[in-house]
Order: structure tokens, then C-alpha cells, then sequence
């Protein structure tokens, strides 16, 4: 398997300025492989390159499954557990750059304990989505013979679990935040201040003394872009100008799974600047459709036509 991708997996009900619906096929893991797989597709009479792990309640439709499947997604090892799906209710206003959580329902995904099979314990690349920092160590205890390692996280972890997420992300390669998560973690207001803290571990819980944080660091920052620190050297980005916002749910999820599957086949890719900054170029074009429709249905339904279109266009614009 190229790409194993951990996360939650469910159900949203979302209401912004533009839009609504409920029961929308959502969760980390659900947009970051949907990402994922438009850039690593199926070869065919090959099996599919990137796998996703979480789990679902029986009232998780076979349609939902059998879309995944069809998008090039393996999901044979998703655990099918007794009750309900994890599902997430939320609401944007304004701008759209903050949520309201009306509700979250763990549910199976609270007694989640990941098993990564045999097959796929050495992927190129393994992505702990959002999840509880106690499952991400798990996964990377299981996948010690991943090519990279890269790890996501929410500010109610940083905020109640902050011990086990430094723990996670002291054993990734990539750590992929937003401005709020990375200042939160360093305790400034300023984002170029927070880059070094975070990786040279000072800033994690026990200091330096515990060991260095992750090698890199890409920092998500809405409509301001992206800025990303690697061996190779500090990246800064703008994000693409599009003005159809509908729903940024599960955006950074979809910016997430399109960098790692453009440098899951490249080697020793985080020492390679060319290679990294055009793996963020797929990832912020990719997300700015993830944001023209609700929920995962922009993904679900991306033309490569269209596609490539746009990442002309954003070539143009930043010179590239």
C-alpha cells in the first residue's frame, strides 16, 4: 500500500452562509483518501494504492462504501463495528474562517482501537488524521517501517491531551496544522514564531529535553495560504483566489491527502525543495475545489479536465 490514512470516518450535518445538508459522507479519513486517490489512481489490474482505516456503525450505507470503493480506495480493513456512525454537526457564518460545533457523536469512533494488518504496516507514506493522540502513537508503533510519517490534529487535543499529542508528533516526519493549532502549540500569536519552537520540540509538552518535534511543518492558513518548513527549506505559498466558497469542511483534510500522495513515490522527497513545493501546489489547488461544494462531493466528483485546468492557472499566478 502507497498511502494508509487513519481517521475518523461518518456523517456531517453543515449550514453556512450559502448552503445545507445533512448525512453527508464526511470524517478525516474519508476526505483525505478521496484526495489521495484522484492523485494515486488505480492502475489497472492493480490493487489500489491508498488504503483507509476507521471505523463505522451498521447504519453506515453500502452506497457510502461502495463510492469509496469505486473512487480507488481499498477499505477492506475499515472495522465495522455494533452502533452508530460518528457523526458532526456544524455551522459557518460570516467569512466562513470559524465553525460553530453544534454536536459530535463519537460513538463507535470512541472505542476505536486501530489494527493496521501485516500488508500494510510498511506504507510509503502513513497519515494519522484527526484523531485521539493515543491512536495516532498506536499507528506509528504499528507502521515503524513507514517511508514517512505525517500527523494532523484539532485544538481540543492540543487544549485536554497535550502529553500524548506531543508524544505523536515527536515520533512523525510531517506535522500539518492550521495557524490556530500551530500558535496554540507555541503559545504566540505570531506564526513565524511558532515554526522553530514546534520543531526543535521546545515548544511540545517536557521542552527539548524529550527530544526534537517533527522534521517538518506545514502550516494551513485559510485565505492567506501556506507556509512550510522542511530540511530543504521554508516554503510560502498563497492560497488559489477562488470566490466560490460553499463549505470548508474537510478541506485541510483534502489539502492533507493531496501533498502526501504527490511525495509518497519520491525518494528522500522532505530534502527536496522542487519536489515539496510542487506537492503543495497540487495540495492548495486541489483543496480550493474541496471548498465549492458541500461536504466530500467536490472530491468525490473532480474531473481531471477541470483539474488540471486550475493547476495551470495557479501555476501561472505564483510563476511556476
Amino acid at each position: 500500500m502507497e498511502v494508509v490514512i487513519v481517521g475518523s470516518i461518518g456523517y456531517d450535518d453543515i449550514e453556512t452562509s450559502v448552503d445545507s445538508g445533512s448525512d453527508l459522507l464526511g470524517g478525516s479519513a474519508v476526505h483525505a483518501g478521496l484526495s489521495s486517490s484522484f492523485h494515486l489512481p488505480t492502475i489497472p489490474e492493480k490493487p489500489a494504492r491508498v488504503g483507509i482505516i476507521g471505523p463505522i456503525g451498521r447504519d453506515f450505507k453500502n452506497r457510502d462504501q461502495k463510492l469509496l470503493e469505486t473512487r480507488g480506495i481499498d477499505i477492506s480493513n475499515i472495522m465495522n463495528l455494533d452502533g452508530k456512525t460518528f457523526r458532526w454537526s456544524g455551522k459557518y457564518s460570516g467569512d466562513m474562517e470559524d465553525v460553530e460545533t453544534i454536536s459530535t457523536e463519537l460513538n463507535v469512533l470512541g472505542d476505536f482501537n486501530p489494527i493496521i494488518p501485516d500488508e500494510w504496516d510498511s506504507p510509503n507514506i502513513v497519515f494519522c488524521a484527526n484523531t485521539h493522540p493515543l491512536i495516532q502513537i498506536s499507528v506509528f508503533e504499528q507502521c515503524q517501517n513507514a517511508g514517512i510519517s505525517a500527523i494532523d490534529t484539532f485544538k481540543l487535543w492540543i487544549e485536554s491531551e497535550f502529553e500524548y499529542l506531543s508524544q505523536a508528533m515527536r515520533m512523525a516526519d510531517i506535522a500539518i496544522l492550521n495557524e490556530e493549532e500551530a500558535c496554540a502549540i507555541a503559545r504566540t500569536d505570531m506564526i513565524i514564531h511558532a515554526i522553530e519552537p514546534i520543531l526543535s520540540g521546545s515548544a511540545l509538552y517536557g521542552g527539548e529535553s524529550l527530544g526534537r518535534g517533527p522534521n517538518s511543518l506545514i502550516i494551513k492558513r485559510g485565505s492567506s495560504g501556506v507556509l512550510a518548513k522542511f530540511p530543504c527549506g521554508l516554503i510560502s505559498l498563497p492560497a488559489y483566489p477562488t470566490s466560490k466558497i460553499v463549505d470548508p469542511t474537510g478541506c485541510g483534510d483534502s489539502f492533507a491527502g493531496a501533498f502526501l500522495a504527490n511525495i509518497s513515490s519520491k525518494l528522500n522527497s522532505l530534502n527536496d525543495i522542487e519536489i515539496v513545493r510542487n506537492a503543495l501546489i497540487h495540495a492548495i489547488v486541489t483543496s480550493s475545489f474541496s471548498i465549492g461544494n458541500l461536504g466530500s462531493f467536490s472530491i468525490q466528483n473532480l474531473e481531471r479536465g477541470v483539474y488540471h485546468a486550475r493547476l495551470d492557472s495557479y501555476r501561472r499566478i505564483v510563476g511556476l
